[in-house]
């Protein structure tokens, strides 16, 4: 253990490693103050069900559009710097709204100031997330590839923990603190974010170099058939030489001019600045699109977008029934936290030791499946079943939760596994996040959905003599992806080589 973060430290430096870390824990910490949000939506606004999914879908909305911070990141570095000012600039974005809703009552007690300042909240943190993936996969090329798993698995190690810690520390804090004090608290870890970001150097870059490569159509044929095969050595210096060779042709483009129509052509480095910006835009957007509409790339994100979107979304009106019904304390929805987080590491765990080998289209079956089942373990939490077998409504609720949160890894990581295989050499990292916001932007229309059938439903505070049937709806749905499955490819599986 001590040898691989030595071996870390040397190819990472300990200032990248702390700032990667932090960001992820950071996210992981949210459940700390998202756990406040909740309660000040159902307690001080007294908003229904619904009305709270609403403004929550709506606040969670950035992470849907993902591409278009790292197009921006990409494109337009500020002061000859790609990552580090968009850091600062999404750090204090996620910094301010907390700073706010904790010294001042009037934007927690009034809704669209509330849901305005949420959604800039997530505007930051999505901004973040998309900026530091991004400095990994830069970290991570050529000469120190080798190491890309081992920092992917830290960061998502850092996340975990500090989803466990947010998920003790939320439920003890809502008991002991007020809201505004616990927005106040969560505002340290931005703030030493912030500070942190300083720490890491930004390779400063010419108006020229700083304008990304991007695939051709030619080079797309790596995403299927026989290419899909080639060892990772192989393609990582295929794709090197692919560079190379476009930033020559680009190098000599640019120091020559080309006559047209009687007319010299304007070398690149000469060009306004603005106009490089377009231009490097305007080719990011159509080398996103040409990549996307290929069907090999089209249908599989069709099948996680239907799957999001099919399926009604209910956890608020079951943080409603199990807060004002079955009286469970924050604290113990705190717990019920960590072992959800808990839960996600052992999914994650046991579909690398012993899935991987299996046909996407089988995990991805038996992930439906069982997400049937964990809400058919709601069903007999609401019909109080479980009170004649003498299983306490805690014990269901612990349950419900690792086995959801267990079962919802399992059908992320083959989403995780495609998305990697499909991405084309050269724009990985911002199709990779578009693939992101296609499987965000389901969640959020599904949790629509789900304010949409609590509020038909009649589903109000107080009111849940409609919520058994919502969650059977709820239950019938989950079945309708597995008839969408025919879009994942037929071989794929969780290895490289599908």
């Amino acid at each position: 253990m001590l040898q691989w973060l030595k071996q870390l430290k040397t190819a990472f430096g300990v200032a990248f490693l702390w700032l990667i870390c932090l960001i992820y824990f950071t996210q992981g910490f949210r459940s700390f103050v998202w756990t406040a949000v909740s309660y000040q939506l159902k307690d001080r606004l007294e908003l229904s069900p619904s009305a709270s999914q609403f403004i929550s879908s709506v606040a969670f909305f950035p992470w849907s559009i993902k591409p278009l911070y790292g197009i921006l990141s990409d494109c337009i570095p500020i002061k000859g710097r790609k990552r580090i000012p968009y850091l600062v600039i999404s750090t204090v974005m996620s910094l301010v709204p907390w700073l706010m809703l904790g010294l001042n009552a009037t934007t927690r007690s009034t809704i669209w100031h509330l849901t305005i300042l949420l959604t800039l909240q997530n505007l930051g943190s999505a901004m973040a997330d998309v900026v530091v993936d991004a400095m990994i996969a830069e970290a991570t090329r050529f000469e120190r590839a080798s190491f890309a798993g081992d920092l992917q698995s830290t960061s998502w190690l850092a996340m975990a923990l500090g989803g466990i810690c947010g998920s003790l520390l939320g439920g003890y804090a809502l008991t002991n603190l007020e809201i505004d004090r616990i927005f106040l608290l969560f505002t340290l870890l931005p703030v030493i974010q912030l500070l942190s970001c300083g720490l890491v150097e930004d390779h400063s870059l010419g108006s020229t170099s700083s304008l990304p490569c991007f695939p051709n159509s030619s080079d797309l044929h790596l995403m299927n058939g026989k290419s899909a095969n080639v060892d990772e050595d192989s393609l990582l210096a295929k794709k090197s030489n692919v560079t190379t060779l476009r930033r020559k042709r680009s190098l000599k483009k640019s120091e020559r001019s080309v006559v047209v129509s009687g007319k010299p052509e304007i070398p690149e480095k000469e060009k306004p600045l603005a106009l490089q910006w377009f231009q490097s835009l305007k080719m990011a957007t159509y080398s996103l699109c040409r990549a996307f509409r290929q069907p090999i790339i089209l249908r599989p994100m069709a099948w996680f977008f239907m799957a999001n979107v099919t399926v009604p979304n209910l956890s608020t009106a079951m943080f409603y029934y199990q807060t004002e019904f079955l009286n469970l304390e924050a604290s113990f929805l705190g717990t019920a936290g960590v072992i959800g987080w808990l839960g996600l590491m052992l999914g994650t765990f046991i579909y690398n030791q012993h899935l991987k080998a299996i046909k996407l289209r089988r995990i991805l079956m038996i992930s439906q499946i069982g997400l049937a089942i964990s809400s058919l373990l709601d069903i007999v939490l609401v019909s109080r079943s479980n009170v004649a077998f003498r299983i306490s409504d805690k014990t269901m609720v612990l349950f419900g939760s690792a086995l959801s949160d267990a079962i919802n890894q399992f059908k992320f990581m083959p989403f995780l596994i495609l998305s990697g295989q499909l991405c084309p050499p050269g724009i990985e990292g911002t199709l990779f996040a578009l693939f992101m916001s296609i499987n965000n932007f389901g969640s959020t229309i599904g949790s629509f959905v789900g304010g949409w059938l609590a509020s038909f439903l009649n589903i109000s505070s107080g009111s849940f003599d409609n919520l058994l049937l919502g969650i059977a709806v709820r239950v019938f749905c989950t079945f309708i992806p597995v008839a969408l499955l025919f879009l994942i490819p037929k071989d794929a599986t969780g290895f490289a080589a599908a």
